[in-house]
This record gives C-alpha cells, sequence and structure tokens, in this order.
C-alpha cells in the first residue's frame, strides 16, 4: 500500500490544474475565521503560489496535500504550517468539501498525513489550534490521537468578537 494513498483516496501535491479549487477553498468567507486570512485571495496571487511552491516542507517552511479520491476529484485540502524544525514540529489545518464531510474522509486524510510526518519525514511532533465551537474538527483530531493541551482564551476574532481555541497535540513517541 502507498503510503499517501489508502481506501479510495490518496494526498498529492498540487498542480496547476488545482488553481480553480483551491480559489474556492481560500475564498470561502466561512473557512476565514478559522485560517486567519485577512481577505480573498487573488487567481493571481494563487497561481504565483502553485509556481514558486517547492511542495518541500524543509524549503518552503509548509507542505500543501490535495485531498483526491481515485476518480481524480479533489474533495479537500490538508497542510502543514509553522513548521519549526528545530524542534521538529508543524501545525496541521484541514479542510474537506461540504460534500465530502462525515463521511470519513478527513480521518483518512489526517491519518495518511501523521504516518507521512512521523514515518517519513521525521517530525516529533504535530499540533492544532481548533476553535472550541468546531466540534467536528475536535473530534476529528482527537479520533486521530490528538490530545489536548490547553485552551487559549480569546484567540480567535469572529467578527466584532472573540473565540477560544483548544491546543491539540501529537507526539511521535
Amino acid at each position: 500500500m502507498e503510503l499517501l494513498q489508502r481506501n479510495g483516496y490518496r494526498l498529492r501535491a498540487p498542480e496547476p490544474e488545482d488553481l480553480a479549487i483551491m480559489q474556492v477553498f481560500e475564498n470561502t468567507p466561512s473557512l476565514w475565521e478559522v485560517s486567519s486570512p485577512s481577505g480573498p485571495y487573488s487567481r493571481y496571487h494563487l497561481k504565483q503560489y502553485l509556481e514558486s511552491c517547492n511542495n518541500d516542507l524543509y524549503v518552503d517552511r509548509q507542505l500543501r496535500l490535495m485531498i483526491e479520491s481515485t476518480q481524480g476529484e479533489v474533495v479537500g485540502i490538508i497542510d502543514l504550517f509553522h513548521f519549526d524544525p528545530f524542534h521538529s514540529r508543524a501545525e496541521v489545518g484541514i479542510v474537506v468539501a461540504e460534500p465530502h464531510r462525515d463521511k470519513g474522509v478527513g480521518r483518512l486524510a489526517l491519518d495518511m498525513l501523521i504516518e507521512h510526518c512521523f514515518r517519513y519525514l521525521g517530525l516529533h511532533q504535530l499540533y492544532a489550534h481548533i476553535d472550541t465551537d468546531n466540534t467536528a474538527s475536535l473530534r476529528l483530531f482527537k479520533a486521530c490521537g490528538f490530545l489536548p493541551c490547553g485552551i487559549l482564551k480569546g484567540w480567535m476574532r469572529r467578527g466584532t468578537s472573540y473565540s477560544d481555541v483548544e491546543i491539540l497535540q501529537l507526539i511521535n513517541a
């Protein structure tokens, strides 16, 4: 079994053909509250990202992988970011398209990413900051072995108010 392919899905590097679907994910306002951008990304900006990205965690200090079905449909994106090579850790983010949620796709993708990070990339730990109201994401990360290790009060801005985030951590033992 290929490391980044399992049960009808695979994780792969972004391709130029992914520009349109990346625009959809990056420019969905409801996702901005969990990903912290200051506004929409232009097609030009995303195209530049695709052209300049090596998709090498140690070069780019981030790793973006498309979650794709074996039928070739991109159903989500999973990212490593805030990579710290000295401490051997990275933050994880994931988004799955609405029609594919609650079907095990996120769990499968996160499991594959964890295995890749610990077996191949040699990372010591992964972590996530998840809004305490995002019960689906909290459930997903906990199901994949992430453990709660703290609450950051008023951490994420939502319009004119602030919400708490839970920090979850998975250590490669």
